[in-house]
């Protein structure tokens, strides 16, 4: 007897009416027409903040929620984020154009990321935007910067921990990184801190993104809190925010589940009142991308061809790894899995059929679906790749192959 095969999780936060997706309150078909033209992506206003709510209500009040705008930096849904969070992250000089845009605090905007140019920290200096440090040099740089510009820069370390998120999708702590100044040596540089003109924010401790693991989350968390500890000690003035960095992960791949986000509120809930002692002053800021809009977007591209090879059947698809390079397996994943796929029109489908959907480009590397199970499709009906929110459009080779861009539309 062959084994069964793992199933995706159930996707529930989109309804279907006559057998046809809703999208912002409106079928797909009627979407379409509304958009014009496909491929697109559509993300709908109420799943983020149906996102935002459930998150408030797992964790804990004291924590506050950043939107890292590297997950979707679209601006109308950076628009609609700012209303709905604590505070944004972002991780280039053109996300800082779509943050302050916003009505969002410059002061609660913070800028990571290794590489930073002295535009870029110029800029951030003269917005008042929080720079999360990533080398004692940045310090330098940053310091004199501001004395140039007449203004005391607020500054955050970002710290290399000395620990990983463990089964993170990609791990962003512990060894040797590009990211972030190594654990064991922040306190000399807190003490080169203290002698510049800068404005001591605090610590961004991020070990880790894409985790469906409660047990490895609740170590991170609880060994983050004990460097943040332990590092103040040696710092210039008083801890005012400590970025414990994100790492829910989502259920893209058949087999895995959803995260039990009331386990993880639950035990921040334990650590909190022993780190509120030891850092009294500091908000606990909890930064998160993928996990507040990557179940609330999908892409959408039409089908434009059936064909038949050698017992095979192929959907050609107007659509593919040009727009959504991660739908395609190509975007960190070591062995190739399919994200959650149907035909959006025909949602069940009387008929069912064992496909694979392809792109227009000239690679074999244009999959978004192989040999899935979905409803028999036709000519003109409409693909959707689900999870999509996040890590979509900007970060996919749009020039490849001179194709047209696709569309974002916010409903």
């Amino acid at each position: 007897m062959s084994a069964v095969r793992p199933q995706h999780a159930p996707l529930e936060q989109f309804d279907v009416v006559d057998d046809c997706l809703q999208i912002g309150g409106m079928p797909l078909t009627r979407l379409a027409e509304r958009v014009g033209s496909t491929p697109f992506y559509a993300y709908d206003r109420a799943k983020l903040t149906e996102r935002v709510a459930l998150l408030r209500q797992h964790l804990p009040p004291e924590i506050h929620l950043h939107y890292a705008m590297k997950a979707n930096p679209m601006p109308a849904v950076v628009q609609h984020m700012a209303g709905l969070v604590d505070g944004l992250d972002i991780a280039s000089g053109g996300e800082q154009y779509v943050a302050l845009d916003t009505p969002m605090d410059p002061g609660l905007v913070s800028f990571a990321g290794p590489g930073k140019s002295d535009l870029d920290l110029s800029r951030a200096i003269a917005a008042g935007v929080v720079i999360n440090m990533e080398s004692a040099a940045e310090m330098e740089r940053i310091a004199a910067i501001g004395v140039r510009l007449a203004i005391t820069p607020k500054v955050a370390i970002r710290v290399n921990p000395d620990f990983e998120l463990k089964s993170s999708g990609m791990k962003m702590g512990g060894g040797p990184k590009q990211f972030g100044i190594d654990a064991e040596m922040v306190p000399a540089v807190l003490g080169r801190l203290g002698e510049l003109a800068l404005a001591f924010q605090g610590f961004h401790i991020y070990s880790g993104s894409q985790n469906l693991k409660v047990a490895a989350l609740q170590e991170a968390h609880e060994k983050t809190f004990a460097l943040a500890i332990r590092l103040a000690q040696a710092a210039p003035s008083p801890v005012l925010t400590l970025n414990i960095g994100g790492g829910f992960g989502i259920p893209y791949f058949p087999g895995e589940e959803r995260l039990d986000l009331a386990t993880v509120g639950a035990n921040l809930a334990r650590l909190l009142p022993e780190v509120k002692v030891a850092l009294p002053q500091a908000q606990i800021v909890i930064e998160l991308g993928r996990f507040l809009v990557a179940e609330a977007g999908i892409y959408v591209s039409r089908v434009i061809e059936r064909k038949v090879s050698r017992g095979e059947t192929y959907l050609v698809t107007d659509g593919g790894l040009h727009h959504h390079l991660s739908a395609s397996g190509n975007f960190g994943q070591v062995i190739r899995k399919n994200y959650p796929v149907a035909i959006g029109n025909r949602m069940r489908g009387v008929a069912r059929e064992t496909v694979s959907v392809v792109g227009p480009l000239c690679t074999p590397l244009d999959l978004l679906a192989d040999r899935m199970e979905l409803a028999h499709a036709d000519v003109g009906d409409l693909v959707v790749v689900f999870q999509s929110g996040a890590y979509g459009l900007s970060a996919s080779p749009t020039a490849f192959l001179s194709h047209p861009v696709a569309r974002e539309v916010l409903v």
